[in-house]
């Protein structure tokens, strides 16, 4: 581990945060350090855990936000869109954030953000106002997740980084597991500005923490900020992202602008993105370092984990219309249909850290992979009279599958870079996984419209019959089982390199 100190603490002042106090034996410093680094650590695990919280909490509530403020469906989206934009454009931004600030101050930034968003939010009087909550509210998230990877790899010993990511992986899947049932209970009782007052202490609390005891774990530097990249990313990575959400609003009637035009226009700005990066990372100036992409273990696990979100979505979009609309089921049982799934990924992280330490990526990556395309394929025989607990099953082992899989992924491609390049290999993953989710959902609305349309249905999938709307996911789940083969085949190429010359020592 490092030994860093606390830039913002005096000079001899023993006490202050995240300093060491002189006169400790070598013994005694490496406890202190190793005490700030898990401190460190928890409280980016407790600040994420809240903003992933937050993001599955909101999903449930946009119908009630719907009605209550009288926008239609195509507006109410825009919610979950504008949310999935900022972060689009704020990502790239961190790569250059992380370089030039310390820890805390990050950490303070992203944190007031998100609270300042969800105080907007909460007090909101109108749809406007409660979209530029949701903004500012992504604009902290973005920051988050960068700094707790970043973070990570930063202090934590290569032979222990599984189990750290395994630690993450339990944050990442509890969220989203159980958000909607908090949810769901939280709206029986009151309205949904509610959701967000419920939310706000909590975010404080974490914030003041974080303000005061947050270490400075980080080794700043001078690094200059491009703005003509700052530019052609908002432009590159908005465009793609909303062409990608806009091709499934298409499918539902709902599409402000045909997708084809976002899409050119971001894949033009993104050209332009990589050749002003190549150029400037020449003299270590680039907003976002696409040397990362030299590692052949970082390439091949970002794919991996591109194709992970692309069927972990599109599965998410699908299953809860399969089983209000196809299966005639309750609302309520599409949250705890999903919590076992996600409580287990959750549960499994420690081990598969643990698992991950010891054997390395491949004998666990493969069995996944397989595993996850298994039930992708089993997913294409669910008719309108599949019993819900063969859902259940399915998708528990998806889940299964994807403990497996992701934080193998996570930590052995982010692992594989030198030190220089971790906040913008951090980054760098934290962007794929926007566009990638984006991408996940256009993909299986797009197929499950067209799968809808042959069978006969027109409009909104609770127009159709249950027998459409198993043709419908028949025909997405299909395209998704295609495409996690070759998750399959890239899963034998899966390797641990050595640690990088300038990368921490075990």
């Amino acid at each position: 581990m490092t030994n860093e100190t606390d830039t913002n603490a005096p000079a001899g002042a023993p006490n202050a945060p995240g300093a060491v106090a002189p006169g400790l034996s070598t013994s005694e410093i490496r406890t202190a350090t190793a005490s700030r680094h898990r401190l460190a650590l928890g409280l980016l695990l407790a600040a994420v855990f809240v903003v992933f919280l937050n993001e599955t909490v909101m999903s449930v509530a946009i119908p009630s936000i719907q009605n209550d403020l009288e926008v239609l469906p195509s507006q109410g989206q825009w919610l979950t869109t504008a949310f999935a934009l900022t972060m689009a454009v704020v990502i790239p931004i961190t790569g250059w954030l992380l370089q030039r600030l310390n820890t805390r101050p990050v950490f303070v930034a992203a944190m007031s953000l998100f609270v300042l968003g969800t105080l907007i939010a909460a007090v909101s009087p109108s749809f406007e106002v409660l979209l530029l909550g949701r903004v500012v509210q992504a604009s902290g998230t973005a920051i988050m997740m960068p700094l707790m990877m970043t973070t990570i790899l930063t202090v934590v010993p290569l032979n222990e980084r599984g189990r750290f990511m395994g630690r993450i992986s339990i944050v990442m899947s509890l969220a989203p597991a159980i958000g909607p049932t908090i949810s769901g209970l939280l709206l029986q009782i009151m309205p949904w500005r509610g959701l967000f007052w419920v939310m706000l202490p909590i975010a404080a609390v974490v914030l003041l923490i974080g303000a005061l005891r947050v270490p400075n774990v980080s080794e700043p530097r001078k690094a200059p900020l491009d703005v003509l990249s700052v530019f052609l990313s908002a432009i590159a990575f908005s465009g793609v992202v909303y062409g990608l959400s806009s091709i499934g609003e298409v499918a539902q009637g709902a599409a402000l602008v045909q997708p084809w035009v976002p899409l050119v226009v971001g894949i033009v700005f993104l050209g332009l993105f990589i050749t002003r990066q190549i150029l400037l990372q020449k003299r270590d100036a680039s907003l976002l370092d696409l040397r990362t992409f030299k590692s052949r273990t970082f390439s091949l696990s970002i794919a991996m984990l591109a194709i992970g979100m692309i069927s972990l979505f599109g599965m998410i979009i699908l299953l809860p219309s399969y089983i209000q609309y196809g299966l005639r089921l309750e609302p309520a049982v599409i949250g705890l249909t999903l919590l076992p799934g996600g409580l287990l990924m959750g549960l499994l992280g420690p081990l598969v850290g643990r698992l991950l330490d010891k054997f390395g990526p491949r004998p666990l990556v493969i069995p996944a992979s397989i595993l996850i395309s298994g039930v992708f394929w089993a997913l294409t025989l669910l008719t309108e009279e599949t019993p819900i607990w063969v859902v259940v099953a399915l998708h528990i082992g998806l889940s299964l599958g994807m403990a497996f899989m992701f934080t193998p992924l996570f930590t052995t491609g982010l692992g594989a870079l030198p030190r220089h390049l971790y906040s913008h290999g951090s980054a760098t993953v934290a962007t794929i996984q926007q566009v990638a989710g984006a991408a996940g959902t256009a993909m299986f609305v797009a197929f499950f419209s067209i799968g809808l349309a042959a069978a006969g249905a027109v409009g909104e999938a609770k127009l159709a019959s249950p027998s459409q709307i198993a043709d419908g996911v028949h025909l997405a789940f299909t395209a998704g089982a295609i495409v996690t083969l070759l998750v399959i085949v890239l899963s034998f190429f899966i390797r641990r390199e050595d640690a990088p010359e300038d990368a921490p020592a075990p």
